[in-house]
């Protein structure tokens, strides 16, 4: 377990002490332990009815992200100090915004309102808005149908700020490397992730080899087209020879062009899809939201020739070995 805070037998005594005082049924119980990289707290106990949080003491603010997300009626259960024994107490959260962490403790958070189902195609009204013009949430839902993000997917998103918060609420377990070329839109990214109490993404100003080798292979990307596309999608199969890469564009002209652009790049099953949302306003009247292009397409794997013995052949070795970056 090396350093870890919590182990399992640590784990376990908290179980038993709240199964002990508190009426709960350890079936439903999810537990997170955040003490450990880019867990994040607001989004399981929006979605999970109770969760027991394993805590390092120091953080002043915990109870007061949480009420201002929206999770004031939601019951605390915890005791004084950092062992699993003596006194229980429970109170409201909305009671104890201006509490912090005093102890490396469990807790247990029991959420009546939880509402366990997906939120993909969030509502912009839910977003802070600042400099980032947001597509309909309609469009965002298709996206990232495209994408198919799994639980524990790493994922770059370039220039995609919306797009990249709901990656990092799905992919609770993974880690979004999120390109911002602009100040303004990289604070803007900052603060949803603030209210959205994420700490699975991660920022970048551009992209630099040295600062994504610190990150783990990405396995998808999603990226808004620009004149940097060219050397985005080089930069991207050069990390992940098998990537596959969502392009989102308004331009026709770009949009026309993706599918050449993808396959010069050794992207096959190219898809190329446009979308168009219209919604009926309040004059009666449809009103129709930019129809953008998406583009989607996959590296093909890389089988190198070998010889009887299984051995890569010194004909293909330094190619094989440029692209598998070993």
């Amino acid at each position: 377990m090396g350093n870890q805070l919590f182990t399992n037998e640590i784990i376990i005594s908290w179980l038993q002490y709240f199964a002990k005082y508190a009426v709960i049924d350890l079936e439903k119980v999810k537990m997170l332990d955040i003490t450990r990289e880019n867990k994040n707290l607001i989004p399981m106990v929006q979605s999970h009815q109770a969760v027991l949080v394993f805590t390092e003491a120091g953080d002043p603010n915990i109870f007061y992200n949480m009420w201002n997300a929206g999770l004031g009626e939601c019951e605390v259960w915890y005791n004084e100090g950092s062992e699993p024994a003596g006194e229980m107490k429970h109170d409201k959260l909305c009671d104890m915004i201006d509490r912090g962490i005093n102890a490396s403790a469990g807790m247990l958070i029991i959420n009546p309102n939880a509402v366990n189902s997906s939120k993909i195609g969030m509502d912009n009204s839910n977003f802070i808005r600042g400099s980032i013009p947001l597509v309909a949430s309609e469009i965002r839902a298709v996206i990232l149908n495209k994408m198919r993000v799994g639980l524990q997917d790493n994922i770059v998103v370039i220039t995609g700020e919306s797009i990249a918060i709901e990656s990092a609420i799905i992919a609770s377990e993974g880690k979004i490397i999120a390109v911002e070329y602009n100040k303004r839109d990289r604070r803007t990214l900052e603060q949803n992730m603030e209210k959205f109490g994420l700490y699975n993404i991660y920022i970048e100003d551009d992209l630099d080899e040295e600062a994504f080798k610190k990150y783990p292979v990405p396995s998808m990307a999603f990226v808004a087209a620009s004149d940097r596309l060219d050397q985005e999608i080089e930069f991207l199969t050069k990390l992940n020879p098998q990537i596959e890469l969502i392009v989102y564009t308004l331009d026709f002209t770009e949009g026309a062009s993706l599918k050449g652009i993808f396959e010069s790049h050794g992207l096959k099953d190219v898809e190329v899809i446009q979308i168009a949302v219209s919604k009926l306003s309040d004059k009666n009247y449809f009103e129709q939201e930019p129809a953008p292009w998406i583009v989607s397409g996959r590296a093909e794997e890389v089988v190198a020739e070998t010889d009887e013995d299984g051995d890569v052949t010194a004909r293909d070795f330094e190619e094989y070995n440029d692209m598998m970056l070993v």
